[in-house]
């Protein structure tokens, strides 16, 4: 099955969803996302069939101006997914873009970084997108 290039676009609660079969995968926005399920599910099964025949490089970046608790569960799933790439002697990156002085965001990136055991890039960005 050729996998094509999937955008979900954001809404008041959602982040937008850019998933690029060439290496390119970017979140960004709000994350209280109350139908967690249904939205992880649209995502995991792009990314299912995208670990199965990755490219050489994917680029991972999360700009979360705000993430609930309820929807930790949903990038862990994600970013440990990706990690399988690792095993097709592939390579990621994981940047995790915040706000200057936002400490929460930094620390819910530093705790999925954690569980989901993969390493992101901590980017500050001066001035909001």
């Amino acid at each position: 099955m050729l996998l094509t290039a999937k955008n979900i676009a954001p809404t008041k609660n959602t982040p937008e969803v850019i998933l690029d079969p060439d290496g390119i995968i970017i979140i960004r926005g709000r994350s209280m996302i109350p139908n967690v399920t249904e939205f992880s599910d649209q995502i995991g099964d792009w990314i299912d069939l995208y670990i199965s025949n990755p490219p050489e490089y994917t680029s991972i970046d999360l700009y979360l101006e705000y993430l609930n608790t309820n929807n930790y569960k949903l990038y862990i799933t994600i970013l440990s997914k990706i990690e399988t790439i690792k095993l097709k002697n592939k390579k990621y990156i994981i940047n995790w873009y915040y706000d200057e002085g936002d400490e929460d965001i930094i620390e819910k990136g530093e705790y999925i970084s954690s569980i989901a055991e993969v390493p992101f890039n901590f980017i500050m960005i001066s001035d909001p997108l």
